[in-house]
């Protein structure tokens, strides 16, 4: 692939008149894209010592596949460029040149194709390093009111700010982080709620930002659940009892945020006489952990109460919750991230996820069982976002 592109680049700059500047440009490329192949290499090699993917790791993963996918889109215009070479170079010898003509078999390349490749490839390239720099901070806040017949009166337009998928492990920039969080505070909702992945996979990770989120307070109170990644079951440990403990440590972060963990259990929220019960559950997703107990959460609560849900993992609504006996009003979700990539607009969504969940992102109503998902708060794995911008949830309740 590199080999390719450099003899594109060589191509570009052809006709140039320093041939000085020629070797700059095809041979730098050549040299930082093999520099940047070998960083990944040896980087990644070190994955399994370092307890996890860190922001490290996440980087040099990111900066290898913005080459790759530049690589990619570059090699495939220069190559339909070149096909078109091909068959050109075909139909020129089978027909009969004339007397004395000497005809190529391939037509050299054509500069304009490679001037192509490169504005082509400049798109992806740019947008990367613009979801690395800028858009993976890029907190927006997104309202939805959802309208109820049997919301008690009391709780009419009483609101509800979610968060979700944190991966504290993952930040590398603790202003831009406090910036979201200070957004999300300065909404002034009745309600926090956060659903899920507050670290990549260790306890440790959030502690350099519990002074931060532990800021995030509302009237009613701050009431959290636990994601996949909180388990730790994607990196090695050396026994079964330091995972455990770490899960505890886990836990005991949650308390120290100011969090109320919900493990398979509901409590009430009372105002002016009024009830409705917020339910929490551990994780249930297919094809990831599966431990949560829908059943046991809604052990005491009335079947006419109005409920509210958090859970992890949309499918988890998908496959229980919208089928259970229980009218389970709204379910607050995350897991997804949007893939970190997408297009939204007014009219028009799309995002790659979207070809494994079936709800992936916002307001989902199925006979008057609703379920939110949050784009997540964090990122992981690619250092960026772009198109699908980390985000901060209001939901106001209304009585229809």
């Amino acid at each position: 692939m590199d080999w390719y592109v450099f003899a594109g680049l060589q191509t570009f700059t052809s006709n140039w008149r320093s041939i000085r500047r020629q070797r700059i440009i095809s041979w730098g490329y050549l040299i930082v894209s093999v520099g940047v192949t070998i960083v990944f290499i040896i980087g990644f090699g070190s994955f399994s010592t370092a307890k996890g993917m860190t922001p490290y790791h996440e980087w040099i993963l990111s900066i290898f596949l913005t080459f790759l996918i530049t690589k990619l889109v570059f090699i495939l215009v220069l190559f339909l460029g070149d096909t078109g070479r091909f068959f050109y170079g075909i139909i020129n010898n089978i027909s009969k040149p004339k007397k004395g003509a000497v005809k190529p078999y391939f037509p050299a390349r054509r500069k304009f194709i490679t001037e192509a490749a490169i504005l082509v490839a400049a798109i992806p390239f740019s947008g990367f390093v613009y979801a690395m720099i800028k858009g993976k901070y890029d907190y927006r806040v997104h309202r939805q009111t959802i309208y109820f017949n049997d919301l008690p009166e009391a709780f009419d337009g009483f609101t509800i700010t979610q968060l979700s998928d944190i991966h504290s492990g993952s930040f590398d920039n603790t202003a831009a982080v406090q910036r979201g969080i200070d957004l999300a505070q300065s909404q002034k909702s009745d309600l926090f709620v956060f659903t899920g992945d507050l670290v990549n996979n260790a306890a440790w990770e959030i502690e350099p930002y519990i002074s931060n989120f532990s800021t995030l307070r509302a009237p009613f109170g701050q009431f959290s659940i636990l994601g996949n990644h909180d388990y730790g079951d994607y990196i090695h440990w050396d026994s079964d009892a330091e995972k455990a403990a770490n899960l505890d440590k886990l836990k005991e972060h949650h308390k120290a945020l100011g969090y109320r963990l919900l493990l398979d259990e509901n409590i009430e929220l009372e105002k002016n006489g009024q009830k409705i019960s917020l339910i929490g559950v551990q994780n249930w997703g297919r094809g990831f952990i599966q431990i949560g107990d829908l059943d046991k959460a809604l052990n005491g609560v009335d079947k006419d109460a109005f409920k509210i849900l958090l859970s992890h993992d949309p499918t988890h609504w998908e496959e229980k919750v919208r089928y259970h006996p229980a009218n389970i009003h709204l379910t607050l979700a995350g897991h997804t991230h949007g893939a970190q990539f997408g297009v939204e607009t007014d009219s028009f969504r799309w995002s790659p996820v979207q070809y494994k969940y079936l709800d992936w992102a916002g307001l989902i109503n199925e006979k008057k069982r609703y379920l939110y998902v949050n784009r997540g708060f964090g990122f992981l794995a690619f250092s960026g976002r772009l198109g699908i911008w980390p985000e901060v949830t209001v939901i106001t309740l209304k009585k229809a």
